[in-house]
């Protein structure tokens, strides 16, 4: 089993022992019982959580999660903020609740800094920094920030990774895997989530998330799609300075969007910057196809020129032509009240079920976004809000078991954390308004001849693509059946493990009725005080007893570590 692999080594077994720890102690046994890990819960502990399970420290089991989540450090909470952002996967109450993990802790060493910066650089920091400040800007799980200034005068930002994160990481992205497996396993409702789906999810994301070349080469790109725009300044990277593991760009001097007092004391118009951050969003979606997917107030800084500064870009989405006119056509259908186009369009942008009729599932969807649309539709447009829109959407969608790409719902995501901007800033700025150019833009490329010449290429081009495979895969086929290696599978579902727990429950009923009889025999040996005796007690009873007694203690002790008593 894949558990005796993550035993091979202290750390790991180590490890997996406190992540079953802190899930037993936030109420969480049962799972482990149904995953075959109970046999890792020590007997003293099983002893003081038996009767108690499930151990409700506070109301909901979502909360319990968080703080489990919480307990066990970056891997985790990371993982949370993944789901927070993944409705589909996990619904709307588990997201909500790790919207509220807090990727806090408390700074290392500077002196652990200065190491790290001298190994990956390979010289001296004093040959690198004029200054360097001890004191951390900010401290996150995977990096922490310092200013600095370089030695030609420049101020930047430096940020560093933390020493063994990676390491960490890695060992409980291998405990998750093993874990999301087993949940798959054994836990067949668990199948509708996929555990497995969500683990490698995240494993792709925070991989990349530890490598600051790659955050490097995101605003490097961002740098040159807006060297032509005005209104947008993107701070310089320092190719020379950055390695996988320690970033260096330019210091962005600003006021945070969300500064109103501040802005106003510098003569700027909030409800410009607003229209033209919404306008800069919206660009990057439909004009570049990638955007920062990021735009909480502390990484949007106006300048005292006026011009909008993007920090941190960590997350960045890319997105096709394809995508972008299909986002496009849901903007339109939800303004031009067009039912039929918008569920067309989000069950292009979703993942649907195999064992799903479509044709059924649209009549559905129909009736409930009808149902839902119908008052919102009473509105003007500036009175629509997006986020309520969007969660009334997902809700529908998540009754009749959709999933959605990653890119919708960063798009929504980012729509949503704009919205909420204007809103406290500037009721008054419609982002749906603000939208319609845009998503129009997208559709009039239909018009043009060009677009219609470049996807039948496209469709000519992955259709000689499929007949070059079909010999290929003819021949193959071919050849199995030639060896008689063709075989059909067939899987029940849950039935061995149906067969296997029926198996251990008949050989613990046979176990106890043969203590019963060798108690009962003991008892029998004692009242006809068959030979020999001692002490007046028949030798073969007594030993007949001790032994009963000892195996009906093992056939207990047995039951409770299996907590299913």
């Amino acid at each position: 089993m894949d558990i005796l692999r993550i035993k091979k080594t202290y750390f790991s077994a180590k490890r997996l022992q406190e992540i079953i720890n802190v899930f037993l102690k936030h109420g969480f046994g049962q799972i482990i019982d149904q995953i075959h890990l109970g046999r890792f819960i020590g007997l003293k502990k099983r002893i003081r959580s038996f009767g108690r399970w499930p151990y409700y420290k506070v109301p909901t089991i979502a909360e319990r999660l968080r703080i489990a989540f919480e307990e066990l450090g970056p891997t985790f909470i990371k993982l949370g903020q993944l789901l927070a952002s993944r409705p589909d996967m996990v619904t709307l109450n588990y997201a909500k609740e790790f919207k509220k993990l807090q990727d806090r802790v408390p700074p290392f060493k500077v002196e652990v800094v200065y190491e790290i910066i001298e190994k990956e650089l390979g010289i001296s920091i004093e040959k690198v920094f004029q200054s360097f400040n001890p004191e951390p800007i900010g401290s996150a799980s995977i990096a922490q920030v310092h200013e600095a200034t370089l030695m030609n005068g420049e101020r930047v930002i430096v940020k560093v990774r933390r020493p063994g994160i990676k390491e960490q990481i890695m060992l409980d992205l291998s405990i998750l895997q093993t874990l999301a497996k087993l949940v798959e396993k054994y836990i067949s409702e668990s199948k509708l989530f996929d555990p497995v789906g969500i683990v490698d999810e995240f494993s792709k994301s925070i991989t990349k998330e530890l490598d600051f070349r790659r955050e490097a080469r995101n605003a490097i790109i961002f740098k040159e799609k807006f060297k032509n725009e005005e209104k947008v300044y993107i701070p310089h990277v320092f190719r020379e300075f950055t390695t996988e593991k320690i970033l260096v760009m330019e210091k962005v001097d600003g006021i945070r969007i969300d500064d109103k007092e501040s802005i106003k004391e510098k003569g700027l118009n909030i409800e410009t910057l607003l229209n033209t951050l919404i306008d800069i969003y919206f660009k990057q979606i439909f004009d570049y196809g990638f955007f920062h997917g990021d735009p909480h107030p502390g990484n949007i800084l106006v300048r005292d020129d006026g011009r909008i500064a993007l920090v941190d870009f960590g997350i960045v989405q890319r997105i096709d032509e394809e995508f972008k006119e299909a986002y496009a056509n849901v903007a339109l259908a939800i303004i031009n009240q067009n039912t039929e186009q918008l569920i067309t369009e989000y069950l292009k942008l979703g993942i649907i079920p195999e064992d799903i009729d479509r044709e059924k599932i649209k009549k559905e969807l129909k009736e409930d976004i009808e149902e839902l649309l119908f008052p919102i539709y009473t509105y003007r447009i500036e009175e629509i809000k997006i986020s309520e829109l969007i969660e009334s959407i997902m809700r529908v969608c998540l009754k009749h078991r959709l999933r959605f790409l990653p890119e919708l719902l960063l798009i929504d995501k980012v729509l949503i954390m704009l919205e909420g901007l204007t809103r406290e800033l500037c009721p008054k700025i419609s982002i749906i308004e603000l939208l319609k150019p845009y998503a129009r833009k997208i559709i009039s490329k239909r018009l043009h001849p060009e677009f219609y010449l470049n996807k039948t290429f496209k469709a000519l081009r992955e259709f000689r693509d499929a007949l070059e495979h079909i010999p290929f895969q003819f021949k193959t086929l071919l050849k199995k059946a030639v060896r008689d290696e063709i075989t059909v599978r067939m899987y029940h579902v849950n039935l061995p493990e149906f067969i296997k727990d029926i198996d251990k429950a008949s050989n613990k009923i046979a176990f106890s009725l043969i203590v019963s009889a060798m108690i009962l025999s003991s008892a029998i040996m004692h009242a006809n005080q068959v030979k020999p005796l001692i002490y007046g007690i028949s030798l073969f009873g007594l030993i007949t007893g001790v032994f009963a007694f000892f195996l009906g203690l093992w056939l207990i002790i047995s039951i409770i570590r299996s907590g299913k008593l």
